[in-house]
């Protein structure tokens, strides 16, 4: 098996660059679907996982643009104009989190459709706090073949939403759809991991309100109030 022999006695030093967490980037890579005006993430991580969520990105039309800047390696996404609201499940299986995109694309668009991360076998791969949050803002949800569709052609609204445990992923997905909600949503038992704070500070520089960080209770005013 492959070894790493790793010899001491001689001094270090010398300075890494450290780019930005993979969980936060993810997650601000999907908020990107919410605005038609580009949003550039500065330190962005390079990695696969941040690489197929672009590919799905793309799969939207939505055009991803990676440079190099003072502020580290920078990726600008422009969701313009979204060409589709479809993502496949060869393009979810590969990351988990891409499973994130529904809120966004539900919020935006009206209707989404967007494979399971495992597929047909949903226990795998649970996501029913996602799926409960978005029901709760008024989001009509049907779950066939491995693929969720989910509908709000009014809009998504306002609602207290308290979460039987706390979880990473659900408290993401509804921040993603609730601020584009018409009126005051409540994320209660909301998780308090750093990507939450990441996500949710970048929300408000998009122009989102949101009180209540650092706590487990959220307060988000949706901007179509």
């Amino acid at each position: 098996m492959d070894s790493i022999v790793i010899r001491g006695g001689n001094r270090l030093n010398g300075s890494i660059p450290v780019s930005g967490a993979k969980n936060s980037a993810i997650k601000l890579m999907a908020a990107s679907i919410l605005t038609p005006e580009p949003l550039r993430l500065t330190n962005m991580p390079r990695l696969a996982d941040t690489r197929f969520l672009g590919a799905l990105l793309r799969q939207f039309g939505i055009s991803v643009t990676e440079s190099d800047g003072a502020d580290g390696q920078q990726t600008v996404f422009d969701a313009k104009e979204l060409t589709s609201n479809f993502a496949p499940y060869d393009l979810v299986r590969q990351m988990r989190a891409s499973f994130n995109v529904l809120g966004p694309l539900l919020a935006r668009t009206g209707h989404a459709k967007v494979s399971l991360p495992g597929g047909c076998t949903i226990g795998a791969r649970p996501v029913d706090l996602h799926l409960m949050a978005l029901s709760a803002m008024g989001a009509v949800i049907e779950l066939e073949e491995g693929y969720v569709t989910a509908q709000a052609p009014k809009g998504l609204r306002g609602a207290e939403i308290e979460f039987p445990f706390v979880s990473v992923g659900a408290t993401e997905h509804a921040l993603l759809a609730a601020v584009m909600a018409n009126g005051t949503t409540v994320l209660k038992r909301a998780a308090k991991e750093p990507e939450i704070g990441d996500l949710a500070r970048c929300l408000i520089s998009m122009g989102a309100k949101i009180d209540g960080l650092d706590t487990d209770e959220l307060v988000i005013t949706g901007v179509s109030s």
